[in-house]
């Protein structure tokens, strides 16, 4: 299993600051939200070690048939379990083998009594089972999964052709779940050690998956049997199927820890321009692990497969739907043109090996910590390639995509994302803290040693807001609770009285402090502003026409009337 990083969130605990303001989220949570969305007492009490998923897909009439055998440890006593699996799709039956699991009572091999309950299925177990037994447990399933209509963002099963006709089908599932199309505990705080795939399709296509190919296996009726094998933990939603007529291509690169294999799956009749355009391929790796640390999975490669939808972070078998050319499906998000110098698919569900899947929250309310890493990684890569100064227009250029609707932390508890913010705002929140640490190679060491404190961990975003606190020496929680529980962007108000400046921040958090660089009358300085008046010290001269903020902090700059100097901070 892999579990939330319990120890090192404890110790952080009495540290941990309130929110300036309380997050305003709409409420209308279900019970069976809570259920999806939180480890409750029937999850809580089993650990899930390893998946071993099996499904043969009906390609016509767009169904499955599976058998997952769950491998579970009781963490405490326990005899009701919490399955996911989500309808229409029908559970046929439940056995364990709970021998070894098992008291004096002697149960062996057992048909588990089970109940559907929506998309949970409760399971019964004949008695109380112990705690420290490790055992299988297999759901027998069928059935028509739900179709994705707008794969990646709506999850789902995607059924398609190619444009040669033959079929093409895949699974995206994050936020939905992966109990979409596979019975497990759906729940990012637990994820397997390891997890295998056994894909049956068709002779004539290939069923490629997570990790690597271990073998197939001609089944005698016109269908194979393709092998897939994970070693590292992974998330529920990341173990997926790519179904179609694929070729394989590859390559070796130098890493940080070695040799690492570049694995590329596409269509039948993109091998040419495949070859031509993962060319970049390399070059990400190196510009990522140079920020980011090693690449988290050596031992399950990297791999790119060719996807019916635009891609998808899917860990050692990344989705990609991009076409072969730059940018974001041949546009630039940032509008500032370095956006089409690359494409914006390998860079970003790449930089998610690293936070998504390498580093991995809990709970999907803390999604900003996969989200704003992973885009602030495209400013990155751009700098990487052409210079700090390119790197800032591109993170600088995406505040146009900022909506500031709600906040970026969501509910916890209940499967819910924050704002689409985490993206953008996410990215150029960290943008500021880089430039509030005023040090680069302090910053850079930091992004490493995060990736190797929290090495294939589950975390919170509160343990992740404490290490860059610690780590950077500056205490940054009304950083976070400005950007990520709030949806104000800090107003850098000034004012002349008596040929005198003065600054403060408004429309924020109280006693949000940070140091700003401003360029006022043609000065360069950096000054620390706080919601109070003050006057900046640094020798800036006293009569004071102009100012501007440094674009490198997300915030906006307004001239007041020296009255508001006896006005209360605006919040």
């Amino acid at each position: 299993m892999r579990w939330l990083n319990f120890t090192f969130a404890l110790a952080l605990l009495g540290a941990a600051p309130m929110a300036a303001q309380p997050l305003q989220h709409g409420s209308g949570f279900t019970r069976a939200d809570t259920l999806r969305g939180s480890n409750g007492p029937f999850r809580a009490w089993w650990d899930v070690g390893h998946y071993d998923v099996r499904v043969r897909p009906d390609l016509g009439n767009k169904a499955i048939q599976g058998e997952t055998i769950i491998t579970i440890t009781t963490l405490a006593a326990g005899q009701r379990m919490q399955i996911d699996l989500q309808q229409p799709l029908v559970v046929d039956s439940i056995k364990a083998e709970l021998a070894a699991a098992m008291d004096e009572t002697g149960w062996g091999s057992e048909n588990l009594h089970f109940t559907r309950d929506g998309n949970v299925v409760w399971v019964d177990f004949p008695g109380l089972v112990e705690a420290g037994s490790t055992f299988p447990v297999k759901v027998f399933y069928h059935g028509k999964p739900h179709e994705a209509r707008n794969p990646p963002w709506d999850g789902g099963w995607t059924w398609t052709r190619t444009e040669s006709g033959e079929p093409w089908a895949t699974v995206a599932c994050q936020g939905l779940g992966a109990s979409v199309w596979y019975p497990c505990k759906d729940y990012q705080g637990d994820e397997p050690d390891s997890a295998a795939l056994h894909i049956i399709v068709p002779e004539h296509l290939k069923g490629i998956g997570n990790g690597r190919l271990r073998g197939t296996k001609k089944n005698g009726d016109g269908t194979t049997t393709w092998n897939w094998a994970v070693e590292s933990p992974i998330n529920a939603y990341n173990l997926v199927p790519y179904i179609g007529p694929y070729t394989f291509l590859g390559e070796v690169c130098p890493a940080e820890n070695g040799k690492l294999t570049l694995d590329y799956w596409v269509l039948r009749g993109n091998e040419v321009k495949a070859l031509d355009h993962f060319r970049q391929v390399p070059g990400v790796i190196h510009c990522l692990e140079e920020w980011f640390g090693p690449y988290p999975f050596p031992a399950d490669g990297y791999k790119l497969v060719e996807a019916p939808h635009l891609g998808m972070e899917h860990q050692s078998a990344i989705a990609y739907g991009n076409r072969f050319q730059d940018g974001y499906a041949g546009t630039d998000l940032s509008g500032t043109g370095w956006g089409l110098k690359w494409d914006f698919i390998i860079v970003h569900e790449s930089a998610h090996e690293w936070f998504g899947n390498n580093i991995t929250t809990a709970d999907i309310a803390d999604m900003w910590v996969h989200e704003a890493f992973a885009n602030y990684a495209e400013a990155l890569y751009t700098e990487c390639r052409f210079g700090k100064g390119a790197g800032e227009d591109y993170v600088v250029g995406l505040r146009k995509n900022i909506r500031n609707d709600i906040p970026v932390q969501g509910p916890y508890g209940v499967n819910k994302e924050g704002s689409t913010d985490m993206y953008y705002k996410g990215s150029n929140m960290l943008h500021t803290i880089r430039h509030i640490m005023a040090d680069d190679s302090l910053f850079k060491a930091m992004l490493r040693e995060m990736n190797h404190r929290f090495h294939q961990a589950v975390v919170t975003g509160a343990q992740v807001e404490q290490f860059i606190s610690a780590y950077s020496g500056i205490d940054l929680s009304r950083i976070f609770d400005q950007y990520l529980r709030t949806t104000h962007v800090p107003e850098l108000q000034w004012t002349v009285h008596r040929g005198q400046l003065y600054v403060r921040f408004a429309n924020c958090v109280n006693g949000l402090v940070m140091p700003v660089g401003i360029l006022a009358n043609g000065e360069q300085r950096t000054v620390p502003i706080s919601d109070q008046w003050s006057i900046p010290a640094h020798g800036l001269r006293a009569r004071t026409t102009t100012l501007q903020a440094d674009r490198n902090w997300y915030i906006t700059t307004k001239r007041v009337g020296k009255a508001a100097l006896r006005e209360s901070p605006a919040r």
